[in-house]
């Protein structure tokens, strides 16, 4: 059985992940855990903003709002109208240790969820982390988010 400690630490996906291996179910044709994991990794690695997002989720349209304020290009995978959606949330909570959506990357680093991107606009601290952007992310296109990937 799990030790107590860990509970204390970790939430209970993330025990069962480390113990059991990823216990999602799939439907028929869905990506193993692994294969999640990695188009996570290749969405981020190709784009310099990527937000991990839901289309119904209040602090979701926060941070796509944010984005289109200041005119940045992004790359948005809406969770809910994808086939692997729920198997995605689970590679990114491994990956960024929170399950919440949204999950906003900036030049392969994720900054947080929907409130930090706001916050982090407020203090004109966003703007710059755009702007350092491996020139192969950079794109002079106007912002508004692409489809589920």
């Amino acid at each position: 059985m799990l030790a107590r400690g860990y509970l204390a630490k970790l939430t209970w996906g993330v025990i069962l992940r480390q113990r059991m291996g990823n216990l999602s179910s799939s439907t028929s044709g869905a990506l193993p855990g692994s294969a999640c994991t990695q188009f996570v990794q290749d969405m981020v690695s190709r784009n310099c903003v990527v937000i991990f997002s839901k289309t119904s989720c209040p602090y979701c349209k926060m941070a796509k709002n944010v984005f289109n304020e200041i005119g940045a290009t992004y790359k948005v995978i809406e969770l809910d109208q994808h086939n692997d959606g729920r198997q995605l949330q689970e590679a990114l909570a491994q990956i960024t240790g929170a399950k919440t959506v949204p999950r906003v990357f900036i030049n392969g680093q994720c900054i947080g969820g929907g409130s930090d991107t706001k916050e982090l606009h407020q203090q004109g601290k966003l703007r710059p982390l755009i702007e350092q952007c491996t020139p192969c992310c950079s794109s002079e296109s106007s912002g508004s988010g692409s489809g589920s990937g």
